[in-house]
Order: C-alpha cells, then sequence, then structure tokens
C-alpha cells in the first residue's frame, strides 16, 4: 500500500509478539461477519464504520495495532486515528497473511 501511513507491522511480528507474550492492543475493523469467521484472540471489534463515533475505546498514547482482511481498510483506519493523534501500527497482509491462533 503506498499511502501517507508510515507505521507498519507484518503478520509474523504480531505474531511474535503474542507468543513472547507481549500485551498488545488490537484493533480488528472488520466488519461483523469476517470478525465471526475468525480473529486475533484478545483484539478489540470496531468496524471501520463505527470507528469515528467509537474511537473514545482506544488508548490514543497506547500503541494499537489494527487489522483488517488485507491491510487496505487498516491503512484507512490508521490515516484517520493517526491524523487525530493516535499511536497506531498497521498490519500489513491483514488476515488473509495471518497464521497465528484464531477466536471465534
Amino acid at each position: 500500500m503506498a499511502g501517507k501511513f508510515s507505521k507498519e507491522i507484518t503478520t509474523d511480528e504480531v505474531a511474535a509478539l503474542i507468543k513472547q507474550g507481549n500485551k498488545l492492543h488490537i484493533v480488528d475493523v472488520r466488519e461483523l461477519d469476517e470478525w465471526q469467521s475468525g480473529h486475533i484472540p484478545g483484539a478489540k471489534h470496531i468496524p471501520l464504520g463505527t470507528l469515528g463515533q467509537r474511537r473514545s475505546e482506544i488508548d490514543s498514547k497506547q500503541e494499537t495495532i489494527v487489522v483488517c482482511r488485507s491491510g487496505n481498510r487498516s491503512g484507512l483506519a490508521c490515516e484517520m486515528l493517526e491524523s487525530l493523534g493516535y499511536d497506531v501500527v498497521n498490519m500489513t497482509g491483514g488476515m488473509m497473511n495471518w497464521n497465528g491462533n484464531l477466536e471465534f
């Protein structure tokens, strides 16, 4: 993705951080049916369309990894949140590239 957004992390890096026991703050911006088909354990579900209204549920000072299916919607979410002063990182490749555990 050649957007304005700079901070990115790969699915493998996220999986490794979880495996090492790091407490990650992950927001999944996919739609409900996508979320129900499997998501990263411990992730918070805030569909992209509701992010504007629900952004107060995210700690702006805490680094948050944003996830979607492929990395495009999460990139848009990151651009929006970053413009509001949030510390966000886009998980490139999205859930299509996720090889870690899933929660349903």
